[in-house]
């Protein structure tokens, strides 16, 4: 009551009177269980507590809201800190924004969170206003009226995906360090085109998987905010509607450590008609704790009415009956506080008369009744949908006070239960009136759009502002009612363009369709709202959106035609090419406006390897605009790949007459140069785009690329190692660096840098590759063979896995898988060597000595056989009692010495491991013979030269496999495989000594 004070009693909280205020003034009654349950949770030990994920659930108007709302201030009241969700937000990040935007206004900033969503934006927007560039408008017309048209940026960016072959324009570093398999992985091509415009890779992943990074930003703030607190409180209201968009990654953030930890003072609170989804939560389901509603029973109702003062029997009989005890109506019908039945009841008998019963002002009710139209409501949406003399924001106030309408997102909506009978009621008493107020509404949107659109630029489409995306999907709606058939053909050729934006906005598009079937009881408009439902339940929803719109509705002209380039795209992304192609051919066909769908082609021919079919498409986009940078960029990198240096170089000069301080067209043109030999101009293209921009990372890498290829080691590992410091996360930067640290011995600061690049990007062929071969050359077999297996569950025909897989299972005695990789590379490659090399050994060491034999053969018959082929050669015919065994072992022994006087004579650092292992061979070789005294020599220079663990371990394991050669001799053996097993115990402990260790 006014001017009543609270009283407390000290150092006992709050007395009972004020605990009966606090529970008349809340005016919630009914659900004690619920609430019970709910505060029972609030007063456990959070390290305690069993019930953290609670789930409200059940049919519209049964309170849901309601009690969300109760139990939120029922946490407040125990000196919790809460932020309440409902489906204005449509993905996670948006989820975040509004949980941190609450929790500051309760104290708990989370200034890394609000940090890193603002970059978010940020990033977002610039990669789309730079790549901009890359596209040009694509025709986006309304049914009936002219509209922005899609943002070639949203569909590059969100769906399109436009390979960074390189960094566009032209060529580069991933175009010309990779394998043509790591070349064709969607993710890499698109971060590598990001790369090109964001600079930096955290910027990368950040546009690419912003939950990577804004989710554990997000659980930081949430640990700050609950730290000092009893509980944290999260409220996901009308999850029937979010759920879809929320599910994965509100269960990832609860129940998994995918990205981090969240504190267990916790609690989460679900609010929606459909039960959780089994698919998402179904391991998890023992933890949430139902709260089931259904309708008020007979005692729940009752008391409701006797908080309000309503104790007649015959009125409390009669507003049972009415409202068949749904809450929201036994709420409702309660608020006019009626003394008599025939207060309550009314000749017309309709729920809406019962709503404003308690309203005698024509005008008011009238306002009432025409501000049910809009789907949610702001003054100025009042002013278009009401014609009333009243002062707009006086009546807007009045508007805010009804029991029926609530906040939503800084706007104010209506209960569905109270706007369903409203729009009925309007749509069948006055169906003209219905359609002219609803194309009022429309026009108020247009003319909205009309102010954003001069703010933020015509064009284009402007999906990266809310409030643009909110105000096209209003004035669709509306349009939608007001004629649902003429209508409906202009709406979903607005739906394509959604699609651009991804999968949340196609979700509220999807939205508004089912939703304006309903209010309008449009069978046509309702049915394509359900196939729409169902196709974004699919595994690929935007293809499954398309394909429906394509085949099964009256999409025409550019519409169909963008619709075609779209799923083109989306099928690109998911490496269906055929089927990409197809439907860019089809949309080219149809006269798709711009170039989109012939650079797309275009780069799907270039992944494939057809590559004058690639240039045929870029050349048509550069026929109709010959300054197109994307395009000349693009057929400058295809041309490179055919070999046609002087065309690649054509079309990077007219980039750089474009623009001559270019930096990424320099640094690419500086890589074709390099490619045919004109080393001079290389170097000064990367020293000029170093000069335009001296912290360029992709000019540094490509440099320092070119110096390794000249041998100037010294200068690449600088231009790496200020690359690194620039982006340090730079994958193909870390794995160019672990080459030059192995080539100068340093092969643990390989590793090092090796396992970063694998955190970043760890299905990188390239990367694995070279792990897998510095695990192998310092001992560590086990991590070796993991990783060529990594490798090998990537590109199952890898053949520089298999045969390093081979070699694992062969030193750790496995012959028969070494045998079955083996004869895998063989049967996709009979003639390769390296592979028969091995196989020759394998069957050797099995005793199969006329198989090793023929293998060995073979080498020698193909031209290619070295020393150490020789050498193995001999030790076959020595094994099988061959009388040409002795020359075969002087013919090994001549080609083994010439090639260790040609390393020694080199005596470049790159040659050490090559003559690490031509010493060990003529070591084997003398014990071979036996010359004892040459094999003391040869063991000697071997070990003087320090080699690494695996050399050491391989020199061991043949040495054994001799010696049961030379039964003879136990003695000579035996002191050798001492002297190389005690090497090989330091040098593994050296090379654990070396390891960086983890704290």
């Amino acid at each position: 009551m006014p001017g009543e004070r609270e009283v407390t009693v000290a150092g006992r909280g709050p007395t009972r009177q004020e605990l009966i205020r606090r529970q008349r003034r809340s005016g919630f009654v009914g659900r004690r269980d619920e609430q019970a349950l709910f505060r029972e949770a609030l007063q456990q030990p959070p390290e305690e507590a069993t019930q953290f994920l609670f789930h409200i659930h059940g049919p519209g108007g049964v309170g849901k809201s309601t009690l969300a709302r109760q139990l939120e201030s029922a946490a407040r009241e125990a000196g919790a800190i809460t932020a309440y969700v409902d489906e204005s937000v449509a993905d996670p990040v948006e989820a975040m924004e509004a949980v941190s935007e609450q929790l500051t206004t309760q104290g708990a900033p989370s200034k890394e969170f609000d940090k890193a969503v603002a970059a978010y934006r940020q990033r977002r927007h610039e990669a789309d206003s730079g790549l901009a560039e890359m596209g040009t408008s694509v025709a986006s017309p309304d049914a009936g009226a002219s509209a922005p048209a899609p943002s070639p940026s949203s569909m590059i960016v969100s769906q399109l995906g436009l390979a960074g072959l390189g960094m566009v324009p032209g060529v580069g570093a991933f175009a010309g360090a990779v394998s043509p398999g790591d070349l064709a992985a969607g993710a890499d091509r698109l971060k590598a085109m990001l790369g090109a415009r964001l600079r930096n890779h955290d910027d990368v992943r950040l546009v690419l998987s912003p939950l990577e990074t804004l989710t554990p930003a997000f659980l930081n703030g949430l640990t700050d905010a609950a730290r000092n607190r009893p509980w944290v409180v999260l409220i996901f209201d009308t999850y029937e509607r979010t759920g879809p968009l929320l599910d994965t990654w509100l269960r990832d953030v609860l129940v998994t450590e995918k990205y981090g930890a969240i504190p267990a003072n916790v609690l989460v609170v679900l609010a929606g008609q459909s039960r959780l989804d089994v698919r998402c939560w179904g391991d998890w389901l023992d933890l949430v704790t139902n709260l089931p509603l259904k309708v008020f029973n007979e005692d729940e109702a009752r008391h409701l009415l006797a908080a309000r003062g309503i104790t007649d029997e015959p009125v409390v009989t009669l507003i049972l009956k009415l409202s068949e005890r749904l809450p929201v109506l036994v709420s409702m019908l309660a608020e006019a506080h009626p003394a008599d039945p025939a207060e309550v009841n009314d000749p017309s008998d309709t729920a809406v008369e019962r709503f404003l019963k308690w309203e005698s002002d024509p005008a008011r009710r009238a306002a009432a009744l025409a501000c049910a139209l809009p789907l949610d409501l702001d003054e100025d949406i009042l002013r278009a949908a009401v014609d009333a003399e009243a002062p707009a924001d006086e009546l807007f106030a009045w508007l805010r006070a009804l029991p029926f309408v609530r906040a939503h997102s800084g706007r104010f909506v209506y209960h569905d239960v109270v706007r369903k009978v409203m729009l009925r009621l309007q749509r069948q008493q006055s169906p003209e009136r219905w359609r002219s107020q609803h194309l009022r509404l429309a026009d108020a949107y247009e003319r909205r759009l009309e102010v954003m659109e001069a703010s933020l630029g015509s064009g284009v489409g402007h999906w990266e502002d809310e409030h643009w995306r909110a105000a096209r999907l209003h004035r669709a709606y509306h349009r939608l009612c007001a004629d649902p058939r003429g209508a409906l053909p202009g709406t979903l050729g607005e739906l394509v363009s959604a699609c651009l934006d991804g999968h949340a906005t196609l979700h509220r598009w999807a939205g508004v369709l089912t939703r304006a079937g309903l209010d309008t009881e449009s069978s046509q408009v309702s049915e394509v709202g359900r196939r729409l439902d169902a196709a974004l339940g699919e595994p690929a929803p935007t293809i499954a959106v398309l394909t429906f719109l394509l085949s099964e509705t009256d999409l025409t002209g550019q519409k169909r035609a963008l619709a075609h380039s779209v799923r083109g795209s989306e099928y690109r992304r998911a490496e269906q090419h055929e089927q990409a192609v197809a439907d860019y051919g089809r949309a080219i066909t149809l006269g798709l406006e711009g170039s989109i769908a012939h650079i797309e082609r275009g780069l799907v021919y270039l992944i494939d390897g057809q590559l004058q079919l690639a240039v045929a498409d870029f050349t048509s986009v550069l026929e109709a605009e010959p300054e197109y940078e994307a395009a000349l960029g693009l057929r400058a990198l295809t041309y490179r790949n055919l070999n046609q240096y002087e065309e690649a170089i054509a079309d990077l000069d007219r980039v750089l007459a474009l623009d001559p301080d270019h930096a990424l067209a320099l640094t690419d043109r500086g890589v074709v140069h390099q490619a045919c030999g004109r080393s001079a101009a290389a170097l000064a293209d990367f020293d000029q785009a170093l000069t335009v921009e001296p912290d360029n990372p992709r000019a540094l890498v490509e440099r320092a690329a070119f110096h390794h290829t000249e041998g100037h080691l010294t200068e690449a590992l600088a231009d790496l190692d200020r690359a690194l410091t620039v982006e340090p996360d730079d994958a193909y930067a870390l794995t160019l660096r672990s080459g030059l640290h192995v080539e100068r011995g340093r092969h643990t600061e390989a590793l090092a840098d090796l396992d970063r690049a694998l955190t970043v990007n760890p299905e990188s062929r390239w990367t694995l590759i070279r792990r897998a071969s510095a695990h192998h050359l310092l001992g560590d077999l086990d991590a070796a063979a993991t990783d060529y297996t990594r490798l090998l569950e990537i590109d199952p025909t890898h053949t520089r896995a298999l045969l390093g897989r081979a070699d694992t299972h062969r030193l750790q005695n496995r012959p028969s898988a070494a045998l079955a990789d083996l004869n895998r590379c063989l049967e996709a490659s009979p003639d390769d060597e390296a592979a028969l090399a091995r196989r020759g050994h394998v069957h050797r060491l099995s005793g199969l000595y006329e198989d090793a034999l023929a293998d060995l053969d073979r080498i020698v018959e193909l031209g290619h056989a070295d020393g150490e082929i020789h050498l193995e050669r001999a030790v076959v015919l020595h094994a099988l009692g061959a009388p040409d065994s002795d020359p075969a072992v002087a013919h090994a022994t001549e080609l083994l010495e010439s090639e260790a006087m040609a390393g020694e004579d080199t005596a470049a650092e790159d040659m050490a491991d090559d003559l690490d292992a031509i010493w060990g061979e003529l070591f084997l070789v003398h014990c071979l013979t036996p010359d004892w005294d040459k094999a003391d020599r040869r063991l000697a220079d071997f070990l003087a030269a320090q080699p690494l663990p695996g050399h050491l371990a391989q020199l061991l394991f043949e040495l054994t496999a001799l010696a049961a050669l030379h039964p003879e001799s136990p003695e000579h053996f035996s002191t050798y495989q001492h002297q190389l097993s005690e090497a090989l115990a330091s040098a593994r402990e050296a090379v654990q000594a070396a390891l960086p260790r983890s704290e």
